[in-house]
């Protein structure tokens, strides 16, 4: 028997890694790269939560130029951003960068947890060498080139579907509302609660994000009627939606298809046939007792089917390769698991961008490229398709578990 290593040695290795691992990132990203396009987006939470301590209205402030961006998220978003005004931007940058780092470690240790109970007793390391090529995926390395928060919103939703229940996580569904009221995305999975009659998941869900909705209309009541009344519905204020970076169904149709309303109407038959197979998908996962195909599923979803969906929100795609990879032992499914991490290691839709600017031969292929996320997305989905499987009798035990679980009163 192997003998355990001791906690102190596995956590300086498992540092160790991790720093070496993003250094190339965090050097490229936040030493070299030019001052005007530094961390763009968390500044755009910490401007937000300056605005909430000066008092000045949080949909009207823009970013220092050339970027000149607005905050887009609802009110909760910019409390919680507050602890951003206690330290200066440029320590904040790192300070984030290191928190995504964490955040996608967590995420791996909990979504690979089959694959790497196989290495005990040095998983905790085993976790920090499998996280390493997913820094490198492009849709996590542009989180930290942007300073993003789609690492955090990924760990909540996953820790809150596929963590046992226990003290500190009585009830599911609690963090996916939280994370719906800083950003509105994750409200998809209040859908596949509703497709699977999760109803005390929904009812939580709803009941967080409500709650935490509330609280800020009762702080910031002029910001509360400014985004719901009027924000949120300015597609200007999200970005040029025809760009290549939106790799949402619709982005790829507003570069391909016809404009107009034949143009909508192709959006929103794209929208149900993939909405429709997706959502299955999920609800299969869950019967079959998978909650992290399940994540994974909706995840895509989430980008597959929102209106706009830039390059950084297929962070999803770490629980896509989780799942694909299972215990590691079906070579199936380790080939699936390497064609999509090397589909979302390369940048394809930048190369498919200079091809088409460029005007080279097979303009087509060009084409592809440009719009190979959104098609890497759907890919995805056709690939957990296949290894997941229908609810059999281990699904049926986890069914019961689950059913067992949503019995018990809150106060248990």
């Amino acid at each position: 028997m192997t003998r355990a290593p001791r906690p102190a040695v596995q956590a300086l290795v498992v540092v160790a890694v991790l720093v070496l691992a993003e250094l190339p990132i965090a050097w490229h990203y936040l030493v070299t790269w030019p001052g005007d396009q530094w961390q763009v987006d968390v500044e755009v939470y910490r401007e937000a939560a300056r605005s909430v301590v000066y008092g000045r209205p949080i949909y009207e402030q823009l970013t220092e130029s050339p970027q000149l961006l607005p905050f887009t998220y609802p009110p909760f978003a910019a409390l919680v951003s507050l602890p951003m005004t206690l330290v200066s931007f440029h320590a904040l940058g790192w300070i984030w960068t290191g928190m995504q780092v964490a955040a996608t470690y967590a995420t791996v240790m909990i979504a690979f947890r089959r694959l790497l109970a196989r290495v005990e007793p040095w998983r905790w390391v085993a976790g920090a060498l499998v996280t390493v090529p997913m820094l490198y995926l492009l849709p996590v390395s542009d989180g930290v080139r942007f300073g993003q928060v789609n690492a955090f919103l990924v760990l909540a939703c996953l820790g809150d579907l596929a963590l046992p229940l226990g003290p500190w996580h009585r009830v599911r569904g609690i963090w996916i509302g939280l994370a719906t009221a800083i950003k509105l995305t994750p409200g998809v999975f209040f859908v596949h609660f509703a497709v699977c009659r999760r109803w005390r998941e929904l009812a939580a869900g709803v009941l967080a994000a409500a709650t935490a909705t509330v609280a800020a209309a009762l702080v910031l009541p002029e910001a509360t009627v400014a985004f719901w009344g009027g924000a949120l519905g300015d597609p200007n204020r999200l970005g040029p939606n025809r760009g290549t970076s939106n790799q949402s169904l619709r982005g790829v149709l507003l570069r391909l298809g016809p404009e107009g309303a034949a143009g909508t109407a192709l959006w929103l038959l794209a929208v149900l046939v993939v909405g429709v197979i997706g959502f299955t998908l999920a609800r299969r996962a869950y019967r079959a007792g998978d909650p992290i195909a399940e994540v994974a599923a909706v995840g895509l979803m989430a980008v597959l089917l929102s209106p706009v969906a830039w390059v950084h929100h297929y962070a999803w795609v770490v629980l896509v390769i989780a799942a694909l990879v299972g215990d590691g032992r079906d070579r199936r499914r380790l080939v699936f698991a390497g064609i999509i991490t090397a589909w979302f290691l390369a940048r394809l839709p930048w190369w498919g961008i200079s091809w088409v600017a460029n005007d080279w031969p097979v303009l087509w292929f060009g084409r592809i490229l440009q719009n190979s996320y959104c098609l890497g997305g759907l890919l995805a989905l056709a690939l957990l398709w296949r290894v997941v499987p229908s609810p059999g009798a281990a699904g049926r035990v986890a069914q019961d578990v689950r059913d067992s679980e949503q019995d018990m009163p809150l106060g248990h």
